[in-house]
C-alpha cells in the first residue's frame, strides 16, 4: 500500500537532498512535485492544496532555510503533515465490560463488509472479548450462508433468522442469544448497497436506533479511491457513523482513500484490511503509516508482529544455537518459517528503516521460501544436523527429491553459510535490543554491546571430519 506515492515522494526528497543549499524555488518545486505525487495518489484536490499549501508556508521558515540539512527539514515536516492529516494517533476502539457491546458495520456493496466481520471478530476474539456475528443482510443470496462460513473461518458463530425479519429484529434477538450464550460482542453484518437511497438509508437510521451500538463503521473498499471518500461523507451525513474501516488496503498502491478521509468526513479510520488472510488486519496507526510512506520504516509493528509469532523459547535457544556455532539447517528452515508466518517477505522489510530505500522497485519472488523448503525437507535429519555429510551423489539425491538440481542445492548451502556468518555478527547489542523489543529476555553469557557476544577466548577449529565420542 501507498507503493506508487512513496516511491514519487522518496524521489523528490532525494533530489531535495542533493542541493547544497536550500532556497525557496527548491522548496516550492519540491512542493509542486509533491502536489503532483497526491493527486497522483487520488487524494481528494481540496485536501492536497491544503497539504502543500501548509507544508511550503512552514518551509519558507527561517529555521527550515537556515538549518544545517535544510532537505531534512522539510522532510520532516511533511512527515508531521502527513501524520496530522491522516488522524494525528490511532482511534480509541474501547469497548465496555460487563454489557453486551454492538458494533454494526455499514457500505456499499463489493465493499468487503463480511469478510471484514470475520476479521474483526478475530481481532477482538484475540484481545478477550467473545464475539458473535449477526446476519442483518437479508437482500443478499447466500449472504447469511457466507458469513456462517466467515465465522467457521475464525472460529466465531453467527447467529440469524433467516431472510423473513426485519434486521432490527434481528439485532434484539441477537442481544437476548448473545446474554444467554455468555457472548459480550455482536458484530452486525448489514446489506450492501448499490447506492445511496433513501429506503435502505431508512432501514439503517431503524437499525441504529434499536440496536444502540457501541461503534457505527463504514467499511469502505480502499481501492475505489474517491468513491470511498464520497460514500463515507454520505453515510456519515445521512446515518451518522463512528469511523471507516478500509478493506483492500494492500491492493491499493495510490492511498489516496486513506490520506483524504479524515479531512473530508472528519472521522477516524480506525482499521485497516491488509491482506486476504483471516489475521491480516491493522489497527491504523497514522504516525506509523505515515513513516512507511516516506520509506522510514515501521520498527513498532515490526516488533509487534513478531512478539505475535515468534515462539520466544526457541528465540531464546536459537540465540544461544548461534552463539555456540550449532546452528544447522532445520534451525535455518524453522527460523524462515517463523518470518513468513509475520506476513509476505517484502511487507515484512519494508517496516525496517532505510530498507525500503535499498529495495527501490526490486521484488520478492515468495517462491523461493518453497524452493528452500523443498531442499532441506529432501535432507535426512543427519544431513541437516551436517551439512559436511553432503558429498556429490547425496547432493543429486536430494536435488531430485525436491524437483531441483544440484546446483540449486549449491547455492542454498552457500546462502546457509553466508546467514550463519552474518547471524555470528548480530548475535550482540542488536540481537539483544530486538529480542527485548519481542519480549524475549537476554540469553546468558552474552558479553557487552558490539561485543559480539562470545567469549573472546579463543577456541581451537573443530577437525573437518571431527566426530563425537
Amino acid at each position: 500500500m501507498f507503493e506508487s506515492l512513496g516511491q514519487r515522494l522518496n524521489g523528490v526528497f532525494k533530489r531535495l537532498r542533493g542541493h547544497g543549499k536550500i532556497t525557496e524555488t527548491n522548496i516550492r518545486e519540491a512542493m509542486h512535485e509533491v502536489r503532483l505525487a497526491l493527486l497522483q495518489a487520488d487524494v481528494n484536490f481540496k485536501v492536497v492544496k491544503e497539504f502543500v499549501q501548509s507544508v511550503t508556508e512552514k518551509s519558507l521558515g527561517a529555521e527550515v532555510l537556515q538549518s544545517i540539512s535544510p532537505g531534512e527539514h522539510v522532510i520532516g515536516l511533511v512527515h508531521r503533515e502527513l501524520i496530522e492529516l491522516l488522524g494525528a494517533r490511532a482511534a480509541a476502539f474501547d469497548l465496555k465490560q460487563g454489557v453486551t457491546n454492538v458494533i454494526l458495520l455499514f457500505g456499499l456493496q463489493g465493499s468487503g463488509k463480511t469478510t471484514f466481520a470475520g476479521k474483526l471478530a478475530l481481532h477482538c476474539a484475540k484481545k478477550g472479548w467473545k464475539p458473535l456475528l449477526v446476519a442483518c443482510d437479508i437482500h443478499r443470496p447466500a449472504a447469511i450462508r457466507q458469513l456462517h462460513v466467515v465465522g467457521e473461518g475464525v472460529g466465531v458463530p453467527a447467529f440469524d433468522l433467516g431472510t423473513d425479519h426485519d434486521p432490527s429484529e434481528i439485532t434484539e434477538r441477537a442481544k437476548r442469544h448473545a446474554v444467554e450464550q455468555g457472548r459480550d460482542l455482536l458484530i452486525v453484518d448489514t446489506a450492501g448497497r448499490l447506492h445511496i437511497d433513501e429506503v435502505r438509508m431508512d432501514e439503517l437510521r431503524k437499525l441504529k436506533r434499536t440496536a444502540e451500538p457501541t461503534f457505527t463503521f463504514l467499511v469502505a473498499d480502499a481501492m475505489t479511491g474517491q468513491d470511498a471518500v464520497n460514500s463515507a461523507a454520505k453515510f456519515h451525513e445521512q446515518v451518522g457513523i463512528d469511523g471507516v474501516c478500509l478493506t483492500k488496503q494492500d491492493g491499493d498502491a495510490r492511498g489516496g482513500a486513506a490520506l483524504s478521509i479524515r479531512k473530508v468526513t472528519g472521522k477516524p479510520i480506525f482499521f485497516a484490511g491488509v491482506g486476504e488472510k483471516p489475521d491480516d488486519l491493522e489497527v491504523f496507526h497514522p504516525d506509523r503509516v505515515a513513516s512507511r510512506i516516506l520509506g522510514m520504516g515501521d520498527v513498532v509493528t515490526l516488533f509487534e508482529k513478531a512478539s505475535e509469532t515468534v515462539d520466544q523459547e526457541k528465540a531464546l535457544e536459537m540465540q544461544q544455537k548461534i552463539r555456540r556455532q550449532t546452528f544447522t539447517l532445520q534451525d535455518f528452515l524453522d527460523q524462515m518459517q517463523q518470518v513468513r508466518r509475520m506476513g509476505p517477505l517484502k511487507k515484512v522489510l519494508e517496516m525496517i528503516p532505510g530498507v525500503k530505500q535499498m529495495m527501490g522497485e526490486e521484488e520478492f519472488d515468495e517462491q523461493e521460501f518453497k524452493h528452500i523448503e523443498a531442499i532441506i525437507q529432501s535432507m535426512t535429519p543427519a544431513e541437516r544436523e551436517n551439512p559436511s555429510l553432503l558429498n556429490g551423489s547425496r547432493r543429486k539425491r536430494i536435488a531430485d527429491g525436491a524437483g531441483m538440481t544440484p546446483a540449486d542445492v549449491n547455492s542454498l548451502l552457500q546462502q546457509f553459510d553466508q546467514s550463519k556468518k552474518l547471524m555470528k555478527m548480530m548475535v550482540g547489542a542488536p540481537m539483544r535490543a530486538m529480542g527485548r523489543a519481542a519480549g524475549v529476555p537476554a540469553a546468558p553469557g552474552g558479553g557487552g554491546g558490539g561485543g559480539g557476544g562470545y567469549s573472546k577466548k579463543k577456541r581451537k577449529p573443530r577437525p573437518k571430519h571431527h566426530k563425537k565420542k
